[in-house]
């Protein structure tokens, strides 16, 4: 089994946190991992939210396979979890999975340009606060009766897919990246932003990525094996 050398601890416990917070929205949850040289991301798609999340994992020393090699496999999520060891920082890569159709299709490496109008950090946490109330408000006005998945899903849908300001960005996509520890208390406005490739936006802070398709884009849909850094 291929084992991963991260650079220390704390990479390693983030990284163990990422797919915690995976297996909380999926038990049955896949990763796409792609490793070249001293680079990791690991993809993910927690079905709450309806976008890819990104982790880059820095590692000490090249793939094991060799400076020329690269790993691009789909695993468990949670046999991925259960082989990180925080202590040594490392991970082994557990056997390939049948990858989710997400899985082949990812954001494109290049061609990233910056976008204007993101709030900062602070902001963007207190419009998922007010989006979390307001859904709340909404939900316990509803009479029993009314009280259904449908009408739940119709709510949320309504909240979450609201874009941030002027910026084509879902609130969904802010409060994934919320929720799986990317938008942390502290985090400042110059480490994050908003920036675009093709049909894709992506949310980056220090923590990871989130990705989401644009609105009209999915007639365009095209497949790349590369990893959004």
């Amino acid at each position: 089994m291929t084992e991963l050398h991260l650079v220390d601890e704390t990479e390693a416990a983030d990284l163990a946190a990422f797919l915690s917070r995976l297996l909380h929205y999926d038990r049955g949850a896949a990763v796409r991992l792609q490793a070249a040289g001293t680079a990791l991301a690991v993809f993910g798609r927690p079905p709450s939210f309806e976008v890819l999340a990104v982790r880059a994992v820095r590692l000490a020393k090249p793939y094991e396979d060799g400076l020329d090699a690269t790993l691009d496999v789909t695993v468990s999520a949670g046999e991925l979890l259960e082989s990180v060891d925080e202590r040594a920082a490392t991970a082994a890569v557990p056997g390939a999975v049948t990858g989710p159709p997400w899985a082949g299709v990812l954001p494109p490496r290049g061609g990233w340009r910056a976008e204007p109008g993101l709030p900062a950090p602070d902001a963007l946490r207190a419009t998922v606060a007010a989006a979390v109330g307001e859904f709340r408000s909404r939900t316990e006005e509803l009479p029993p009766e009314r009280r259904t998945r449908a009408e739940l899903d119709r709510i949320g849908r309504d909240i979450w897919s609201r874009e941030i300001g002027h910026t084509r960005l879902p609130v969904r996509a802010v409060h994934a990246a919320q929720s799986l520890g990317f938008l942390r208390p502290g985090t400042e406005a110059a480490d994050t932003g908003l920036l675009s490739s093709g049909a894709w936006l992506r949310l980056r802070t220090p923590y990871g990525s989130v990705a989401v398709r644009r609105a009209g884009a999915l007639g365009s849909l095209a497949v790349s094996v590369n990893a959004a850094g």
